[in-house]
């Protein structure tokens, strides 16, 4: 019998942080810091929204590029949050979550053997994603004493003549680093003089604890260069709704829109009807939920202070990532005790990339009681750790 099987859908490694989220499942008492969803509940009036769309029967089919009504509160969302400007009818495509939206971009972009950049650590789906469709992935290795931002020495010397896309991850998934105008102005000169395009995945825009979230696409020269992708599972706590966009020329968004037109035909309707209530009344839920945030990022970080455990201050999404190479162990191994001796997971680093070992992702998009609960089993943890290191010594 013929091998039914794509040899690069065989090779692709599964999710690194599926392992230990199926595992903590089964565990009694044990406490899960690594899945990124928020614990809060869809707000009410959002949720309401998308009842009564029900009620009213809207079940229907929405055309293929999603509701001309969610289409424009997103366009009025980017004009008044950055600054820039899109043409719902032209430039917005709704997809089932972010996700869809890197999968159809890097589709609607590559021909094989184009080469895309991706800064790791980052968004376990990148690499699969780019692959899939048809294209090299080559690794930007960022570094924790830049806090983990892509500098523009890095993203010149990753250049190559095959080079089209790169993915801009950022606020970052595992990491929480973030972009600042300088930082994203630097590297656009080298966008620029090198001619390739962007995807810029802001899924965590307005969950930053410094200054104001700044997109790369509303500096000169950029918006017809780069596909800003965004949605609605971490900022409107609304993860079940499977509901994303992606913004972005024309000439992009007409062909990721064919793809999105034969694979998926449109977003879910009742989803969609709730967004725009999120977009049009849900600013002060936002502002809510990103005040818990802060606290208890602020929280795990004096905590870690207090533990003599290094790691660098994140201002975005909702991750810390600990560095733990000082007790002479991968980051699965690390993971793997601290899950099996104090029934905490966390995600290994390398879930999110090579350059990821030696460090822990650490989600607080748990409650404040649960944090506290865990990192007090992390303290016992670290302490045992060094207590062995000095019996060995």
């Amino acid at each position: 019998m013929r091998n039914p099987l794509a040899d690069k859908v065989v090779e692709l490694k599964p999710s690194g942080i599926r392992k230990f989220f199926d595992i903590v499942s089964e565990m009694k008492d044990a406490i899960s810091l690594g899945v990124g969803e928020p614990d809060f509940d869809t707000p009410w009036h959002i949720r309401d929204e998308g009842i009564y769309s029900l009620e009213k029967g809207r079940t229907f089919y929405t055309s293929n590029s999603g509701l001309k009504e969610l289409k424009i509160e997103i366009c009025n969302y980017l004009k008044r949050r950055q600054g820039i400007q899109y043409d719902y009818n032209k430039e917005v495509l709704i997809t089932v979550g972010g996700s869809e939206a890197i999968d159809i971009g890097l589709r609607a972009m590559i021909n094989p053997g184009d080469e895309v950049l991706i800064p790791q650590p980052s968004y376990v789906s990148y690499e699969p994603c780019a692959i899939l469709a048809g294209a090299k992935p080559v690794i930007i290795n960022l570094k924790a004493e830049n806090e983990f931002r892509l500098t523009a020495q890095e993203l010149e010397d990753a250049i190559t003549e095959k080079t089209k896309v790169l993915i801009l991850p950022f606020p970052n998934n595992p990491t929480g680093a973030i972009m600042e105008r300088k930082d994203l102005e630097a590297i656009a000169e080298v966008i620029l003089k090198h001619d390739i395009f962007v995807i810029s995945d802001e899924i965590y825009s307005e969950l930053t604890y410094k200054d104001e979230h700044v997109s790369i696409a509303s500096l000169p020269g950029m918006q017809e260069r780069t596909i800003l992708i965004n949605g609605f599972s971490k900022a409107y706590a609304m993860t079940g709704w499977r509901l994303g966009y992606a913004c972005g020329p024309h000439a992009i968004i007409e062909q990721m829109t064919k793809i999105h037109q034969f694979a998926i035909m449109c977003a879910p309707t009742t989803s969609q009807y709730a967004a725009v209530e999120a977009l049009k009344n849900g600013d002060n839920d936002v502002a809510e939920m990103r005040t818990a945030y802060n606290q208890r990022r602020r929280f795990l970080m004096n905590a870690f202070r207090k533990m003599g455990l290094e790691c660098f201050e994140p201002y975005g999404a909702f991750y810390v990532f600990p560095c733990i190479k000082e007790f002479g162990m991968t980051s699965d191994e690390f993971a793997t005790r601290f899950l099996e001796e104090e029934r905490v997971a966390a995600v290994p680093g390398t879930a999110f990339g090579d350059s990821g070992e030696g460090y822990l992702r650490i989600s607080y998009a748990y409650s404040l009681d649960d944090l506290k609960v865990a990192i007090g089993r992390l303290e016992h943890f670290v302490t045992r750790l060094r207590e062995e290191q000095g019996q060995n010594k």
